[in-house]
């Protein structure tokens, strides 16, 4: 966690307690339900990996760093995978429920489903924040999520909205407001007039709401637009006729926020992520000759001084000790590289390199094979099971 997360992890603690100094609970309900028909797969859209990452591990990462006290999951197609991938990935400290959303209704209708699993607080006298998110922005950052449940609690609203500005708006709800600039209602793509089509501040699917308003907000909308679905967006107007506050947040980079729905959408989210991790990696003391041209999965652990030289792939659990230098061209796939060792123009599984060894150039290293330390293969070398 970065300084700057921290210092708005500080306020926000501040603003989690009540007036009477009890601490307000905070829930996540992450939409994963979802088909996914533009993605033209039989995998589930939030388990398709982006840097050795199921989709909506990224998401759940990015509650990280929020004090979340449980998250609940809306599974639907595919729910059986997606829940054993997230029960198996997922990080160990979250509470995390799945509920299931039978069909598919709408947005709105997924989070009736997930209030189902979350506590009634307002019993205890505590009433609570409930922060909803899609599972296929995997581009988001905690601190951008810190920074809209810190302003939602700040200025105890009742429901607040990340929102973004964008060039071409085409296919995202467009943010109206009056002459006071107060939010009064979000207008889907396709229900929205040519002049609304030409509002550029867009919602991101991302939202905070007071958790004693949303369930009866929901309970009031209707299926009446061209879907023919129950709309969250719409749950924004209910709010804001009945006078409630509603705010939003603009994110800074709207590429943050941007959901993946198709194979294109998913290789720019994931150059995105690359470059991410690459910087990450330089800033840490790894040297990278062509950052464009080395791809290294989230997964992977690089320590000071390694050397990856252009067309280096590093895929899952692979781990590069001190000093080792990778490539040109070499793909090493759940490998560990000792210290010192270099290994050019390669081809590995599961495989483990001894420090100070010599690998390569056009070598292969079958599933299992071992070089011990100090060892020098030479070229066109092909290697099985230890």
């Amino acid at each position: 966690m970065t300084e700057f997360e921290e210092e708005l992890l500080d306020d926000i603690d501040k603003v989690m307690m009540s007036s009477s100094s009890v601490r307000r609970p905070l829930t996540a309900v992450v939409l994963a339900a979802g088909e996914g028909t533009r993605m033209h797969s039989s995998l589930p859209k939030p388990l398709h990996k982006l840097c050795g990452h199921s989709m909506i591990l990224y998401v759940l990462e990015a509650l990280g760093g929020l004090p979340i006290d449980r998250v609940v999951v809306v599974v639907g197609h595919g729910a059986e995978i997606v829940t054993k991938t997230v029960h198996a990935s997922a990080p160990a400290e979250f509470n995390i429920e799945f509920v299931e959303q039978p069909s598919q209704r709408g947005t709105g209708d997924a989070v009736a489903v997930a209030l189902t699993a979350i506590p009634d607080h307002i019993e205890s006298g505590v009433d609570g924040d409930v922060i909803v998110l899609p599972g296929d922005t995997p581009l988001l950052r905690s601190s951008t999520l810190m920074r809209l449940v810190k302003e939602h609690r700040t200025f105890d609203a009742a429901a607040s909205l990340l929102t973004a500005k964008v060039n071409d708006p085409t296919g995202y709800g467009r943010v109206l407001r009056n002459k006071h600039d107060e939010i009064v209602r979000i207008i889907e793509h396709l229900d929205a007039s040519v002049a609304e089509k030409e509002i550029d501040e867009v919602c991101t699917s991302i939202y905070v709401f007071k958790h004693s308003v949303l369930g009866p907000a929901l309970r009031r909308l209707l299926p009446e637009n061209s879907q023919k679905e129950y709309y969250l967006t719409d749950v924004v107007e209910v709010l804001s006729s009945a006078g409630y506050k509603v705010i939003s947040n603009l994110v800074k980079d709207p590429m943050e926020a941007a959901g993946v729905n198709d194979r294109s959408q998913l290789a720019i989210a994931e150059a995105e992520l690359r470059d991410r991790t690459n910087e990450r990696w330089m800033r840490s003391g790894v040297t990278m000759l062509d950052p464009e041209r080395c791809y290294v999965d989230s997964t992977v652990e690089l320590s000071e001084d390694v050397t990856l030289y252009p067309g280096t792939i590093l895929e899952g659990n692979t781990k590069i000790s001190k000093g080792a230098k990778i490539g040109p061209d070499t793909r090493l796939v759940d490998c560990y590289v000792g210290e010192g060792a270099v290994v050019m123009s390669t081809v590995g599984f599961f495989a483990e390199i001894g420090e100070n060894s010599k690998v390569g150039p056009f070598a292969v290293l079958e599933p299992g094979t071992r070089i011990v330390q100090n060892l020098t293969t030479g070229p066109f070398y092909r290697a099985a099971e230890d």
